[in-house]
């Protein structure tokens, strides 16, 4: 049985939505954060050294990194949301993949950590928006060509690409301006394994 290391808010959603598109059996331990600070408790040191979500167990394996995960599990299904046999959807496959973490997210910590200094963070709030608009100017063009990032059918990288995006759509300026994203985002909404993961692991911020 897959257990997952589940803190609330947090990319480790996405694990579980996975999860369930991939009809795997798991267990989900779930963690509060701080009520003031926001940040994970320290009980997820003792799953992993850097007291972070996601990480799962999986009989004798520890896997942390949300990309990492999602492809351990991924090839523990058999390849079933994985890229596709096309060459070059397979490159746009692990693009996105990497993409979502690697380059979407850092600027949206930067854009909460300002909205967090108040007065003090106004001054980078307007450098940071407008990096974050070239991603999501980016992104919407990609989705004009096709109806998921890698190609015509859903895959792991979607589910990769949620979190930076419902982010986005929460606080970094997300709107009707950009169709394409805001209609993908209530297409993976109404998935039923998304339902079914927000079921298993409690009330999510950017759903």
């Amino acid at each position: 049985m897959i257990i997952v290391h589940h803190l609330q808010n947090s990319r480790s959603q996405r694990i579980l939505w996975l999860l369930e598109e991939l009809g795997l059996p798991y267990e989900v331990r779930r963690y509060e954060r701080h009520a003031k600070t926001m940040l994970a408790p320290p009980e997820l040191r003792k799953v992993h050294p850097l007291g972070k979500a996601p990480v799962i167990e999986d009989a004798r394996s520890v896997v942390a990194e949300t990309g990492a995960i999602v492809e351990y599990l991924v090839e523990k299904a058999g390849g079933k949301l994985g890229p596709p046999a096309n060459r070059d959807d397979v490159l746009r496959y692990r693009q996105f993949l990497h993409y979502a973490e690697g380059s979407m997210m850092p600027p949206l910590f930067g854009l909460l950590v300002v909205n967090r200094l108040g007065l003090l963070g106004r001054p980078a709030k307007g450098t940071i928006q407008r990096m974050i608009d070239v991603h999501l100017d980016w992104l919407e063009g990609e989705l004009g060509t096709r109806d998921w990032f890698v190609g015509d059918a859903f895959t792991a990288a979607d589910i990769m690409m949620s979190f930076p995006l419902e982010a986005c759509r929460a606080r970094a300026g997300l709107d009707d301006r950009r169709p394409n994203l805001t209609d993908w985002l209530e297409r993976i909404h109404a998935r039923p394994a998304y339902g079914a993961a927000l079921s298993r692991g409690g009330p999510y911020a950017y759903a």
